[in-house]
This record gives structure tokens, C-alpha cells and sequence, in this order.
């Protein structure tokens, strides 16, 4: 596995706690189970524990369980010789004999198939395996770190996973926390992925962010985690036409587009919840909402066509001024209130010059 040019950054303290367990368990060659979210960086506490271990020197192979179809996986780890199935013209080793004396890590684990399952689990108790079509056994020196992002002792109770295998999985188990629960983490992790694009873009120096897109990053979910926040960040720095000038624009979404294609059948329509709004500014049972009474209804008085876009426009901004009310000026909430995405509200309110737009 090729070394990273991601590091692990953090100041928080369960993130801290996860890193420190890691680096006491490297000294082992006992199996480590990391679990985690995706975009948690599984992969890079896998590489802390090779880096740290005895087997620092020897190769670190990585395998996704998950990236490989069933009738592959067991010949891709365990090897096989020449003849074993259609299209095997010569032998070949597998991802354990590749890891010989180092470190195996095999990400999302809970993929492997049940065969699979049965012949890791010799490995890991024995050291010894046998190549799809063979006899023979191989005896390896291999220490696995194995990841996941699914529940493995549930699906053991559900017979879909291995308990014995679980049991030898799992004698040290990493839980790294999401980024949600790393406050703490959010800013310098963007300053980081920041200063990294604004290198790779030859800028002289990194302006920043401002304090209103800081608050922005802390108060997204996160739910893509660390890879998702590294691109948000990175997009950003990339779109940000002013080096010298701090970043204030993000696209948490990079698909958000009116021309966004919709699949060749028609979307289901999700209506905006309305039931906050003033009564006035509610629709129907069939979440329609009615224009403003007679008296208030902007440009009321003009029948020509010309004027259309200025009567559509005043309402428009009505409703916006009222979500934000309602929503006590959460720009986010207003947005589900309105049945829009975070941006597209940020648009609408800069496009009726709306205070905070």
C-alpha cells in the first residue's frame, strides 16, 4: 500500500484516545478489528499500525473486500495455480503470500464470503493456507488489521459473520469516532486540506477562512466524515478565485445544479413541510401555497406581461423573509422548511440581497 499524503490530525480528545490506542497495539502482531464510519480514516490508523510495528520494514498490502466480486476474492487473497478455473493460465500468489512477514489489511471485512470467512480464519489461527486448485499448504507470517463500518457482532448473531472468526478478529478493537463528534477537529483539519490545495495551486501563501465559513464547517453533519470535509475544503480553495482575499464560499454539494439530470423516470415529489409557516404563507392540503390577499399583492394593479417576473420575484422573497422567521433565522432549517438545499436558499437570499445572504 503506497504511503499517504494524508495525516492523522487531531487535537479532540476521542479521536486522541483512538491514535493512542492504536499506537499501544502496534507492538503486537496480534490481529487489530479498526471500526468506523466511512471517511473516518480506517485506512491510516491500518498504516500507523504497520509504521509503529517490528514489521515497519516489511510490506503493508491492502485488500477492499468489497471492491472485488465473490468469485474472485478467495483466489485474489489466497492465490491459486494454473488450471484452478476457467482463465487461469498460470499460477499466482495471493494477497497473504504478498504480505509475508508484514502487515495485511483487509477493509470492510464484513464482505468476505463465507468461504472465505472459513479460510481466513485458518490463517489467522494456523499461519497456513492453500492456493485455490492445490494441495498444498503454505505456511505465512502475516499480522492482520482488519476494517469495517458494519456491526460484526450483530451480524455474527445473525449468522452472516463468523463468531469464531470475530473472536480472533478481535483482540484489540480501534472505534474511531465521526467527525461530528470532533468538533474540536473541524478547524484544523480544514486549515490542513486548505493549505495543501493552495500549495498544489501555487499560491504564495494560504488567506484562510472567514469566521462565518468556519461556523458553516462546524455546523455540517458530516455525514462522508474526513473525505468529505477534505473536499468540501478542497473544492472550495479551488473555486476561490481571490489568493490573497480569505475563502468565504462553500459547495457542500457539487451536484446542486437546475441542470442536474433527474433519471429517465420521474423523481417523487417530497413537499417542503409548510406547518411552521405563518397561516398565511401555508398551502393546501395538496401543498399548494396561495398568493397574498387582495390589497397585498405585489404589483396588483399591472396586467402586462413585462411585470410577471417582478410579481414573482416579491413573492419569492416573501417567502423567504417568512421561513427565516419562522426558523428563527437557522438559514439551514429555513431551507428544509422551504424544500430547498442549503445553497440553493444561500443563492435565493444573495439574489434578493437578504441579510446574511
Amino acid at each position: 500500500m503506497a504511503d499517504k499524503p494524508t495525516q492523522l490530525i487531531g487535537q479532540s480528545g476521542p479521536f486522541l484516545d483512538a491514535v493512542e490506542r492504536a499506537s499501544a497495539a502496534a507492538a503486537l502482531s496480534r490481529p487489530v478489528l479498526v471500526v468506523g464510519e466511512r471517511g473516518t480514516g480506517k485506512e491510516m490508523v491500518a498504516e500507523r499500525l504497520h509504521r509503529l510495528s517490528p514489521r515497519w520494514e516489511e510490506p503493508l498490502v491492502s485488500l477492499n473486500c468489497a471492491a472485488l466480486p465473490e468469485t474472485l476474492l478467495d483466489a485474489e487473497l489466497f492465490g491459486y495455480e494454473a488450471g484452478a478455473f476457467t482463465g487461469a493460465v498460470k499460477g499466482r500468489a495471493g494477497r497473504f503470500e504478498e504480505a509475508d512477514r508484514g502487515t495485511l489489511f483487509l477493509d470492510e471485512i464484513g464482505m468476505l464470503t463465507a468461504a472465505g470467512q472459513e479460510r481466513l480464519l485458518r490463517v489467522v489461527e494456523y499461519g497456513e493456507l492453500t492456493r485455490l486448485g492445490s494441495p498444498r499448504v503454505i505456511s505465512v507470517d502475516v499480522r492482520v488489521v482488519a476494517a469495517t463500518n458494519e456491526d460484526l457482532p450483530r451480524l455474527a448473531e445473525t449468522g452472516r459473520f463468523r463468531a469464531d472468526l470475530l473472536d480472533r478478529l478481535s483482540f484489540e478493537v480501534i472505534t474511531l469516532p465521526p467527525l461530528r463528534a470532533r468538533l474540536d477537529d473541524i478547524r484544523p483539519l480544514a486549515d490542513y486540506f486548505g493549505r495543501r490545495m493552495a500549495s498544489e495551486l501555487g499560491w504564495r501563501q494560504f488567506p484562510g477562512f472567514t469566521p462565518r465559513l468556519v461556523e458553516e464547517l462546524e455546523a455540517h453533519e458530516w455525514p462522508g466524515n474526513v473525505r468529505e470535509l477534505k473536499n468540501v475544503v478542497e473544492r472550495a480553495v479551488f473555486r476561490w478565485a481571490e489568493a490573497e482575499r480569505p475563502i468565504d464560499a462553500l459547495d457542500m454539494d457539487p451536484f446542486d445544479s437546475p441542470w442536474r439530470p433527474r433519471g429517465a423516470f420521474p423523481q417523487k415529489f417530497v413537499a417542503p413541510d409548510w406547518s411552521i409557516l405563518p397561516k398565511e404563507a401555508q398551502g393546501d392540503r395538496n401543498g399548494r401555497v396561495p398568493c397574498p390577499p387582495p390589497g397585498e399583492r405585489p404589483n396588483e394593479a399591472v396586467s402586462t406581461p413585462s411585470d410577471f417576473r417582478g410579481a414573482v420575484a416579491a413573492f419569492e422573497r416573501r417567502l423567504l423573509e417568512q421561513a427565516l422567521d419562522a426558523a428563527r433565522h437557522n438559514q439551514r432549517r429555513a431551507a428544509q422548511l422551504l424544500g430547498l438545499s442549503y445553497d440553493q436558499l444561500r443563492h435565493a437570499m444573495k439574489r434578493h440581497k437578504l441579510s446574511g445572504g
